[in-house]
């Protein structure tokens, strides 16, 4: 039995054009259409859980593991809250991330041990960006 691919992002744009999206395993996020039904998302990259409206679908937008890299980069997300860690959480994509960031993720992960939680799956997409930045010739400063 072959498994299904990892989930890099969990997503979908409902009818009128919002794209909903949870980012963890508990993230349930839902949102009213124009349409007055409520559509959710709920799972991370641990499941996907969705409302189902026959009448007025959404589209699926999931992205997995088995996408080409460069869409990987733009759609796997870390969250944040600023160097000092007092900011608002927001979710930047890997791409958009520094150097730095990048590098202190990976130390962070293998320190504590965390890269053993998802098999070192975040850390294996932190070196592929740092590889394909160096590659491509790109550097992003803090």
């Amino acid at each position: 039995m072959e498994k299904d691919p990892k989930i890099i992002l969990n997503q979908i744009r409902t009818p009128d054009g919002t794209i909903i999206r949870s980012m963890h395993r508990h993230d349930y996020v839902s949102h009213k259409d124009k349409n007055g039904l409520v559509y959710m998302v709920d799972g991370g990259s641990d499941y996907l859980r969705r409302s189902v409206h026959v009448e007025a679908p959404y589209e699926e937008m999931t992205v997995y593991a088995d996408a080409p890299f460069e869409v990987i980069r733009q759609n796997f997300h870390r969250g944040g809250r600023g160097k000092d860690g007092k900011q608002p959480l927001t979710w930047v994509p890997i791409s958009e991330m520094s150097d730095a960031w990048l590098q202190a993720c990976i130390d962070f992960n293998i320190e504590r041990g965390y890269d053993k939680h998802d098999g070192g799956y975040s850390n294996s997409l932190y070196e592929k960006e740092l590889e394909y930045r160096k590659e491509q010739g790109i550097f992003i400063e803090d």
